[in-house]
């Protein structure tokens, strides 16, 4: 066995120990500040005031930063394995609903900016790297997917070909809403909404609102006065 593959068998047996020691104390056993105190010995980094629901799952912490005053709720999934370049990073004040599932592939860096909030059963994916700028709602059953099988060869079955890895940029206050889809390949400019159940397959230019499946654009921010209404929801 060389040394990095023990030093990853050492970490993960940390992981191990610590969460399923204090991972699922209930609040009343004061387990989020427990948590918060322990976890600092195996995370890359944990901010201050943090608090982390029991219930949510950590897999490679040394490749897992997390800013202050983040909020993690039960079940949300952090998975930064499979690459030693892997690497999540939760700005500050970041809160991520429950049952969330944010995951790496090879060589894969996700990264979700300050004040930024993800709803309940949200999939964020690699092994493109995905960034979300501040201030973006992220509402929930929506899917950032930053991969693409490639199925150009008729004859070879899809899973044996391969999948793109061109990464998605989410710019800041954006909102997509209910049920969204963001396909490989694609940046969603500054202040952009998409509706309710949008599939974004293409660019988005800055202070679009864009609906539908493929998601097109329908007028721009700029132009929208004082009561206009919007499509998107949570």
């Amino acid at each position: 066995m060389n040394h990095q593959q023990y030093s990853s068998k050492w970490q993960r047996f940390k992981e191990l120990l610590v969460t399923a020691i204090v991972g699922d104390l209930p609040p009343i056993a004061l387990g989020a500040k427990l948590r918060n105190l322990v976890y600092r010995h195996i995370f890359a980094h944990l901010g201050r005031q943090v608090y982390i629901q029991d219930g949510v799952e950590f897999l490679n912490t040394a490749a897992i930063e997390i800013g202050d005053s983040v909020y993690l709720f039960k079940g949300v999934r952090l998975d930064a394995k499979g690459h030693p370049d892997n690497k999540i990073t939760l700005g500050n004040r970041v809160a991520v609903e429950r049952n969330t599932d944010i995951g790496c592939l090879v060589n894969t860096c996700i990264q979700i900016d300050e004040d930024t909030f993800i709803g309940s059963d949200v999939c964020i994916a690699g092994p493109g790297d995905i960034k979300i700028g501040k201030n973006c709602l992220i509402a929930a059953h929506s899917g950032i997917y930053a991969n693409n099988h490639i199925f150009t060869e008729s004859m070879s079955p899809i899973k044996l070909q391969g999948v793109t890895r061109r990464g998605i940029m989410i710019e800041d206050d954006c909102w997509l809403g209910h049920g969204v889809t963001v396909l490989d390949g694609v940046t969603i400019g500054k202040g952009s909404v998409i509706g309710a159940g949008a599939v974004v397959n293409r660019d988005i230019p800055p202070f679009s609102v864009a609906v539908g499946i493929p998601a097109r654009v329908i007028k721009s921010r700029l132009d929208l006065v004082v009561g206009d209404g919007v499509m998107g929801h949570g």
